[in-house]
C-alpha cells in the first residue's frame, strides 16, 4: 500500500493523535493500586481491568483491518474470541494478570502504537469495514482515539481519578465522527455526552448513540 501523508490540520486525525490519546490513558491510570481495578468502570458492567483489556482489543483489531491486502474484501479478521466471565467483554486480547495494571497499560500502549503506525502508512483511499459503515485510515484513527478517551474516563471513574479527555483530541474526533453533534460548553464534555457518559440540564443522557466513520465529504 502507498503510504498516506497526514495533513495535520486543525481537524485531521492521524496516528500522532492515537499516540497522544494512549499517552493520556497511561498517564491517567498509571500508579493505581491493584484493588480498585476490580471495581466497575463508571457505569459499565465491566470492571476497570476488563475495560482496559477491551480498549487494547479495540486498538489491535482496528489495526489488523489494514494489515490485509484488500481490507474491504474481508468482513472481519477471523480470530478466536473469548470471555473470562459471561458478563465480561468478548476479546482476542487479555493481559497477564501477573504483570498487574502497569503490564496491561503496556499492552494498550503497544496496541495503540500499532494502530498509529498502520493508519499513517496506509493510503487514504483504502476503506475497511466497521459495524457503523466502512471507513478510511483517518476514520479508524479517530475511532481509536474515541475508544481510548471514553474508556479512560470510564476506568478513571472506577479508580476515583480525573479522566477528563483532552480538549484538542475531543474536538478532532467530534469533527470527524460526530457531525450531528454541536459542541456546548467544552469539546471534552460534549464528547462524553455524545457517547452516553453524562447529561446536562439542556441535553439528557443519550441511550442510543453512534459515530459516522464515512470518509470526509460523504457524511
Amino acid at each position: 500500500m502507498t503510504p498516506s501523508i497526514p495533513t495535520h490540520t486543525q481537524t485531521s486525525v492521524s496516528g500522532k493523535h492515537v499516540r497522544e490519546a494512549v499517552a493520556h490513558c497511561v498517564a491517567t491510570l498509571s500508579g493505581a493500586s491493584s484493588g480498585p481495578w476490580h471495581a466497575a468502570a463508571g457505569q459499565l458492567e465491566w470492571t476497570c481491568w476488563e475495560t482496559l483489556e477491551h480498549l487494547a482489543d479495540d486498538l489491535l483489531t482496528y489495526a489488523l483491518r489494514f494489515g490485509l491486502a484488500n481490507p474491504s474484501g474481508v468482513p472481519h479478521v477471523p480470530l478466536r474470541i473469548s470471555t473470562d466471565r459471561p458478563q465480561g467483554p468478548a476479546n482476542v486480547v487479555f493481559g497477564d494478570k501477573a504483570a498487574g495494571p502497569e503490564g496491561l497499560l503496556t499492552v494498550v500502549e503497544a496496541c495503540g502504537g500499532l494502530l498509529a503506525t498502520v493508519v499513517d502508512s496506509t493510503t487514504s483511499s483504502v476503506l475497511a469495514p466497521h459495524v457503523f459503515g466502512a471507513s478510511d485510515p483517518e476514520g479508524f484513527a479517530a475511532m481509536g482515539v474515541v475508544e481510548t478517551l471514553v474508556h479512560t474516563y470510564d476506568i478513571a471513574q472506577g479508580l476515583q481519578r480525573d479522566g477528563a479527555p483532552p480538549e484538542d483530541l475531543s474536538k478532532r474526533v467530534l469533527t470527524r465522527l460526530f457531525p450531528d453533534v454541536t459542541v456546548e460548553e467544552s469539546a471534552a464534555s460534549t464528547l462524553l455526552w455524545a457517547t452516553g457518559r453524562l447529561e446536562t440540564p439542556a441535553r439528557p443522557r443519550r441511550k442510543d448513540w453512534r459515530w459516522y466513520g464515512a470518509p470526509r465529504g460523504l457524511h
